[in-house]
C-alpha cells in the first residue's frame, strides 16, 4: 500500500459517493508512481550487452570496463537495475534516503543532503570523482541522474555554508527550478557540464527528469550537459529575486570574476569534451499521468491530461485547475490529470509544501460539491513537512470550520501541512525511490 494513511483518507469522506471518489484517486496515484518505478524503466533499457533506445542501441561489449555514478533520489533503484543488467566494475551512487542501500558490495551508497547539500553530498561528489578519474578511454561510466541530484551531488566554488545560505534563499523567494539551477551551475566545479572534464571514457547519461519539458541542462543541474546559461544570467536571477545584496559576499565575489573571465565559465554546446557523452531521458512527469490515465479509464472513467507542464504560485494554481474543469465539455465521469511543478513563494513562518498549498488554495471554491482533487509529490516529500501532498473535498471546508482552521490564515503562514495534518488528509507515503515532479488529480 503506496499510502500509509490509506484508510484514514477514505474514512474522511462524509458520503459514499465521495468515499469512491477519494478511493479512485488514490489508486490513480499509485499507478502514477508505478509507471515510474526507476528499476523498471532502467531495466528496459537493457537487452544482454546492449543498451537500446529509440534513436540509438549502444554495444556495452565493446568498452573494457564498465564504471557506474549516480546522484538523485532515484538513483539506488536505477543502479541496482544496472548492477542486475551488465557487469560493473566500481561505482558510487548518492541519495537522500538514509534507508536506501544496494545489494552489489562493488557500489558504494552514500547518503547525502537535500534540499540543501551537506558535508556527505560534498564527499559523494570526491568519491565520484575518484571513479571518473580510474576510468580510461577504453572504458563506459554509466550516469544515473534524477531529481534530486543538484542538492546530493556537490563540490562547491565557495564555502559549504554559503552555498546552503544562497539556495535555502532561492527555495524560498519563488525563483524556479532553472533559475536555481542556474545559480547552482555558476557555484560548482560538477556542474553545468563541467563534470565530464574530469573523465576519458566514454559517459552515458540515463535521466528521470524531475523539471518541466525534460532540458536536461537543467536535470541535477545538467552536470553532463552543455549549459546554455551564463554568469551573466546567475547575477539577473539574483537580482530579480532582490537577492543580490542579501546572499554571501563569496557568493557576489565569485560571479563578478565570472564576468570578467577570471572564472571559467560552465561548458556550453560545441565543446569537444562532449563529444563521447551521451544523454537519455528515460521517463519523465508524462509518464506518471499515463500511468494515472490508464488506471482512470480502468476504473470506468473517461479521462483526459490537461497539461504536464503546470507552473506557477501554488496557492492560485488549485482554483485555475477547478475552473479548467469545471469549463471542459467532458462528462462529471472524467478524470482530470496534470502533472508538472509549481513553486511556492514563503512569507510566513509555517511547515508545508507546494502541493499542500495547491489544495489548499481551492478548498473554498470546491466547497459544497461533489468534486475531489489531489496534488502528489511523487517523491514523497513536499516542501518542508512530512507529508508527500494533500487531498481534499467539496466537504473539507466544513469540516476545517469545525475545528477553527482558516485556509486564507493558514496560507498567509504558508501552514498548509498544519490545515490537512489536523484533518487527516495529507498524503503519507515516506521516500518514494523516484521524482518525476509533481501529480494532480480532480474528480468532478
Amino acid at each position: 500500500m503506496l499510502f500509509k494513511n490509506y484508510d484514514e483518507l477514505v474514512l474522511n469522506g462524509a458520503t459514499p459517493l465521495l468515499k469512491q471518489k477519494r478511493r479512485d484517486v488514490l489508486a490513480m496515484l499509485s499507478s502514477a508512481l508505478e509507471a515510474v518505478h526507476p528499476s523498471r524503466v532502467v531495466r528496459d533499457v537493457f537487452v544482454g550487452s546492449q543498451m537500446v533506445f529509440p534513436s540509438e542501441v549502444i554495444d556495452l561489449s565493446s568498452f573494457d570496463r564498465l564504471y557506474l555514478i549516480g546522484f538523485g533520489k532515484a538513483s539506488v533503484g536505477m543502479a541496482e537495475a544496472v548492477c542486475d543488467a551488465v557487469p560493473i566494475k566500481r561505482g558510487v551512487v548518492i541519495t537522500n534516503d538514509q534507508r536506501a542501500a544496494l545489494s552489489h558490495s562493488y557500489i558504494t551508497v552514500v547518503h547525502g543532503g537535500h534540499p540543501l547539500p551537506d558535508e556527505h553530498s560534498v564527499d559523494g561528489a570526491e568519491r565520484i570523482l575518484e571513479v571518473l578519474h580510474q576510468a580510461t578511454e577504453k572504458d563506459c561510466v554509466i550516469a544515473v541522474i534524477s531529481g534530486g541530484g543538484s542538492s546530493l551531488f556537490c563540490k562547491p566554488r565557495v564555502p559549504l555554508a554559503d552555498l546552503q545560505k544562497t539556495i535555502d534563499l532561492l527555495l524560498r523567494s519563488g525563483a524556479t527550478i532553472d533559475e536555481i539551477n542556474c545559480i547552482r551551475k555558476h557555484l560548482s566545479l560538477v556542474k553545468g557540464g563541467l563534470l565530464v572534464k574530469h573523465t576519458k571514457a566514454v559517459m552515458i547519461s540515463l535521466i528521470i527528469s524531475d523539471v518541466v519539458h525534460d532540458p536536461v541542462s537543467s536535470i541535477a543541474s545538467g552536470p553532463t550537459s552543455p549549459d546554455p546559461t551564463s554568469f551573466s544570467t546567475a547575477r539577473d536571477v539574483l537580482h530579480r529575486y532582490h537577492l543580490w545584496g542579501v546572499v554571501p559576499s563569496s557568493v557576489r565575489a565569485l560571479i563578478d570574476r565570472g564576468l570578467t573571465g577570471a572564472v571559467p565559465e560552465t561548458l556550453k554546446e560545441g565543446d569537444p569534451a562532449f563529444d563521447t557523452v551521451f544523454h537519455f531521458i528515460i521517463v519523465n512527469n508524462e509518464r506518471a499521468c499515463q500511468g494515472a490515465l490508464q488506471k482512470a479509464k480502468e476504473l470506468g472513467y473517461e479521462a483526459q491530461i490537461l497539461t504536464t507542464s503546470l507552473t506557477g504560485e501554488a496557492r492560485f494554481l488549485g482554483n485555475y485547475l477547478v475552473e479548467r474543469v469545471r469549463q471542459s465539455p467532458l462528462s462529471r465521469t472524467t478524470a482530470f490529470i496534470s502533472g508538472g511543478e509549481p513553486t511556492v513563494t514563503i512569507h510566513g513562518t509555517g511547515v508545508g509544501g507546494r502541493n499542500q498549498e495547491l489544495v489548499l488554495g481551492c478548498v473554498k471554491e470546491i466547497a459544497g460539491s461533489d468534486m475531489v482533487i489531489a496534488s502528489f509529490a511523487t517523491d514523497g516529500i513536499d516542501g518542508t513537512s512530512r507529508a508527500a501532498g494533500a487531498l481534499a473535498d467539496g466537504n473539507t471546508l466544513a469540516r476545517a470550520m469545525q475545528q477553527n482552521l482558516h485556509p486564507s490564515r493558514l496560507l498567509k503562514e504558508n501552514d498548509s501541512y498544519r490545515f490537512f495534518h489536523s484533518l487527516g488528509d495529507m498524503l503519507q507515503t515516506g521516500p518514494t525511490g523516484t521524482n518525476v515532479m509533481d501529480i494532480q488529480i480532480l474528480l468532478p
